[in-house]
Parts: C-alpha cells; structure tokens; sequence
C-alpha cells in the first residue's frame, strides 16, 4: 500500500467511471473557485450535488461542465419517497446545473431497499439517458448485503471512519466478486469529532482531516472518500491526504484507538 499513488484515478466499480479518490460534497459552503481549483491542482472530479444543493457549488460544477464534462462525475441525490417526485427532483438539479444528464443518480438514506415504484421510476430515469447509473446511500448496514448480493445498484455509498468501523465486517468483505458496484464512504471525521482535541485521549496526537480520510482510503475495498469541506483552507488540508498517502500499520492502530475512544467504546 505504501507505493500507491492516490493521484492516479480509478475505476469506480463497474460503472467503468474513472473517479479520483477524494469526491467533493456541496453541502458545506465550498464556492465555485474552490471546485475549479480542486479540479485543477488535484484532478478532483467526483462532484457531489447532495443533501444542500449549495448555489457556490453549484456554479463551479456549471463552470468546469462547460470545458470537462466528459472528465466529471457529477452525482445527484435525491430523498422522494414518491415516485412521481423523482424526475422532478432529478430535472430541477439538472436546469439548475446546466446539464443534460447526471453521471450518478443517488437514491438517499434508504435503510430498507426502495419500494418497486421508487425504483421503477429510478429505472426509466437510467434508460432515458438522464442518469447513466443508480446508486444508494444507507445507514443500516445489514441492507447493503442485499444490495450487493441483489446487484441493485452500481454504487454504494455507507457511512465509515475510525469510530464507526462497522463496514469492516458488514459490508466490505461481500465485495470480493466480479463486477462489484462502486463504493464511496462518508463522514470520514465524524461530522468532526475526531478532530476536536477535547474529544482525544490524553497524550495521543489529534488528528487532521486529511488523516481521517487517509483512515478511511486506506481501506483497499473503499473507491472515494468524500469531504466536505466549508473553504479553501479546509479543501486543501482535505486534500493534502491525496500527496501523503496510505497510512502505516502504526498509523491505523493510532487512528482506531482515537475512534474508540471517541465512540466511547474506552
């Protein structure tokens, strides 16, 4: 792992998509510039319109679609639980970006899988060419098996840092077979308890963001770490992972006893 270059690209499950490791989230106040500059100096171009649908950030993927669009990926989420809504809300964050289609089409916190009409409607959507894949994002992690096992979507997207390893064991080790969908964690700082010093056991170094998503890449089976940084100085300590690399053995033994303290598990 020490040799591997998180620079390079890779292949986001069997999308085919070329990712880079880091994805970028909306939500948090990151502006155009910072989305241009991301995708500039760190090849940055998993670009995630997600929960908030931040108009900054928006107008940075509308910025780099004029020039990039074939080199993005540029995901939609939505939350309908009504199928009717679905191409709705998928249409109105298309205009709003100037595209004509998403690269990803997100179906958002579904614990249990969709009902038949969601994912019907999903469906439709793919074969209209308005999205090219479908994916999920859970937080229970029992229903990713079926997810896995079923082949219901091309991408996954599961909750995974130092103090909430639980992917370790229900999700991760079903992914060794062929032609498995694209996985991409998140909340890699624990909405950023794990860098706050009150929250780290005495005498242990506090870590950064970027360690927090070095932790999380580190893991061989996960393709893109998301963050969500609110400015440039926050992107580019985020990023800063992508240069330093994988963690050593002692630097995920440091990382894990953070987590379990955090976690209150010591």
């Amino acid at each position: 792992m020490t040799n591997v270059n998180w620079r390079n690209r890779v292949t986001l499950g069997r999308t085919g998509l070329k990712t880079s490791r880091i994805g970028l989230a909306s939500s948090y106040g990151l502006g155009a510039g910072e989305v241009e500059q991301a995708y500039a100096d760190y090849g940055i171009n998993y670009l995630y319109w997600g929960t908030y649908r931040r108009a900054g950030f928006g107008e940075g993927i509308r910025r780099l679609a004029r020039r990039r669009r074939d080199d993005l990926i540029i995901v939609i989420q939505s939350y309908s639980r009504f199928a009717g809504l679905l191409a709705w809300s998928l249409e109105r964050a298309l205009k709003r970006l100037q595209l004509d289609h998403a690269d990803l089409l997100l179906l958002g916190y579904h614990s249990q899988p969709p009902s038949k009409h969601i994912m019907d409607a999903a469906l439709r959507l793919r074969d209209q060419g308005k999205a090219r894949f479908l994916g999920v994002s859970c937080h229970r992690r029992a229903t990713f098996r079926r997810y896995i096992q079923e082949g219901m979507f091309d991408v996954l997207m599961f909750r995974y840092n130092a103090a909430h390893r639980g992917a370790d064991a229900e999700i991760l080790p079903h992914l060794n077979i062929p032609d498995r969908p694209g996985t991409v964690s998140y909340t890699s700082t624990r909405w950023g308890q794990l860098l706050k010093p009150g929250k780290i056991p005495h005498g242990e170094k506090v870590p950064r963001a970027g360690d927090c998503y070095r932790f999380a890449l580190s893991q061989p089976h996960i393709d893109v770490c998301l963050a969500g940084p609110a400015n440039a100085a926050q992107m580019r300590e985020g990023l800063s992972a992508l240069d330093t690399g994988p963690m050593s053995a002692e630097e995920i033994a440091w990382m894990r006893r953070i987590g379990e303290h955090v976690h209150g598990r010591k």
